[in-house]
């Protein structure tokens, strides 16, 4: 197990390890991207309002019931989504457990009590990103969300 320098923080390196991670791990684990949980302190910020939630905003990183694809896909399509929040300086994404608190303005989780599990490696990033674009017809018309 590699540990990040910066964060030292487990660096998870592949879609296989952190899927196992997630079909192993005791409670629910989440994604978020931020400056990693030295720098999450507090509770996320609603921009626009200029509101503090009560948790940290976070995604989620198991598949619901409904999935019947590989876990490894909805895992890379969670990174994938949200990988541009980790361009930014000093950002990257980190793997955390939690207590759910509410939901945030786009029903995303809200985490209190958050433990950190690992970081996304650099790696694990292009492969979701991979994955993704060859498994997803990612921009096409949804229509009302029935896919067709």
């Amino acid at each position: 197990m590699n540990r990040s320098p910066e964060t030292g923080l487990r660096e998870i390196a592949s879609l296989r390890e952190l899927a196992e991670l997630v079909r192993s791990a005791p409670e629910a684990l989440f994604l978020r991207w931020s400056r990693g949980p030295d720098a999450d302190t507090g509770a996320s910020l609603d921009h626009e309002s200029g509101l503090e939630m009560p948790g940290l905003s976070v995604t989620v990183l198991d598949a619901p019931q409904w999935w019947t694809r590989p876990p490894e896909d909805w895992i890379a399509r969670q990174i994938h989504k949200y990988a541009q929040l980790g361009t930014e300086p000093d950002r990257f994404g980190w793997v955390l457990t939690g207590r759910e608190v509410g939901r945030g303005v786009d029903h995303e989780p809200l985490l209190a009590e958050t433990t950190p599990v690992g970081r996304l490696g650099d790696s694990l990033v292009e492969e979701a990103g991979r994955v993704y674009e060859s498994r997803f017809a990612a921009g096409q018309d949804s229509r009302n969300g029935s896919g067709r």
